[in-house]
């Protein structure tokens, strides 16, 4: 376009976006591209509806801060996560409820850990932390037990498959489509395109982001991108409490976590809608989606992967405990009453779990923040794990960022 003096002025034009992946955060991401940028996005999911895996299968817990490094991409996007995701349940009349957590010191020897993470927690800018002696802890929950604790008062849970179906509602209001049943068969750049096969439709984009989750390494290699991180999939199992023992646990109640792992260990955690979950651990899994044992669909690439057995040979020990754990309901049982002793065999049944997407790293390290890189006209999110989905508005923010506007 002709402006003045002659000069030719840049535009904006309308970009075409694909998103792989309907989990809440792709489809956060789609909405920020779609209403920020005012592109026209494209959403593409292999199932038949979204959020079917690590989006449907979590405790609901809406997570604070506390816990992540200070300076770090998980500790900034939660925070500025929790904001946003209160301020979209509230505009949209989701369910979310500030129950509060209590991180529990069960011996004296975790208190200088517990004291190290509400510093952490307050570096962060975690609201309102208080630090309980055993007596004061009790007042919060009255039926649990230990030498100490952190509270965290505005700890909330959420109903995150209800947050990833409006948000689905918003890509589609605001001129997106959300395809299911459209899994990603091949990609490839090609004159200034992305070129994607999905299901038996070939699409071109301008750009494409990657929010793969337990597939995002299958779709890295399509991309041409493989990395230096793999996914390495870690099951995590559930009981439920049952009956009068719900009424033991008023919101949420943690162990002190070990340091060394991303995992946070076995917790209660009360629910939208009522119930008690008792769970996760974390049990190396043999298929990207290994819900059960018996599935091992994937084991040669997961096992291929260096990093994995470097992992495994660093920490065996703690990957025999996870195992016995998941065998064992006596073991679920042990640690939920190491917080709540009036629990009994009883009170525990078996509950729907998950599979979380963990990147490990070739030297076997547990890679602990958010990974986002950019692979020309890709971006590819390849570690997302908790506190995702309660950061997930402030990553799409995050990526919109790194996704250059297409000016011609």
């Amino acid at each position: 376009m002709a402006g003045t003096g002659g000069k030719s002025e840049n535009r904006l034009v309308t970009e075409k976006i694909g998103v792989v992946g309907a989990g809440i955060v792709g489809l956060a991401v789609a909405r920020e591209l779609a209403g920020a940028r005012g592109a026209e996005v494209t959403v593409l999911e292999k199932e038949g509806h979204v959020g079917a895996h690590q989006t449907g299968h979590n405790s609901g817990v809406v997570h604070a801060g506390i816990y992540y490094p200070p300076g770090s991409l998980k500790a900034r996007l939660c925070r500025e996560g929790v904001a946003l995701l209160k301020e979209y349940c509230a505009a949209h009349d989701l369910p979310y409820q500030e129950v509060g957590k209590l991180v529990v010191a069960s011996t004296r020897a975790e208190r200088p850990l517990l004291a190290a993470l509400a510093e952490r927690a307050r570096a962060n800018g975690v609201p309102d932390i208080a630090e309980l002696d055993g007596l004061a802890l009790r007042e919060i929950e009255p039926h649990a037990v230990g030498v100490g604790a952190i509270h965290s008062p505005h700890t909330a849970i959420c109903d995150f498959p209800a947050v990833a179906r409006r948000l689905a509602r918003d890509v589609e209001e605001l001129g997106g489509s959300v395809r299911l049943e459209a899994p990603v068969r091949a990609i490839r750049e090609r004159a200034g395109k992305v070129e994607v096969m999905a299901g038996r439709e070939r699409l071109a984009f301008d750009r494409l982001v990657v929010c793969g989750g337990l597939g995002t390494d299958a779709v890295a290699r399509m991309a041409g991108a493989p990395g230096e991180v793999r996914i390495v999939p870690f099951r995590g199992e559930y009981y439920a409490l049952k009956g009068a023992a719900q009424d033991l646990v008023r919101g949420l109640i943690y162990p002190v976590p070990d340091p060394r792992y991303p995992f946070l260990g076995v917790h209660l955690t009360r629910r939208i809608g009522g119930g008690v979950l008792v769970g996760p651990n974390a049990v190396l899994a043999l298929a990207y989606e290994g819900y059960k044992w018996r599935n091992l669909g994937n084991f040669r690439q997961i096992l291929g992967w260096p990093g994995t057995l470097r992992m495994a040979r660093t920490h065996w020990r703690t990957g025999v405990k996870e195992v016995y754990g998941s065998l064992a309901k006596g073991a679920f049982l042990e640690a939920a009453r190491r917080y709540v002793p009036e629990l009994t065999a009883a009170d525990l049944e078996r509950a729907q779990g998950g599979v979380r997407a963990q990147a490990v790293a070739r030297d076997g390290r547990l890679v602990d923040d958010f990974i986002v890189d950019v692979h020309g006209r890709v971006v590819l999110v390849r570690n997302a794990p908790s506190p995702a989905a309660t950061s997930s508005l402030a990553i799409a923010r995050h990526i919109a960022g790194i996704v250059p506007a297409l000016v011609r």
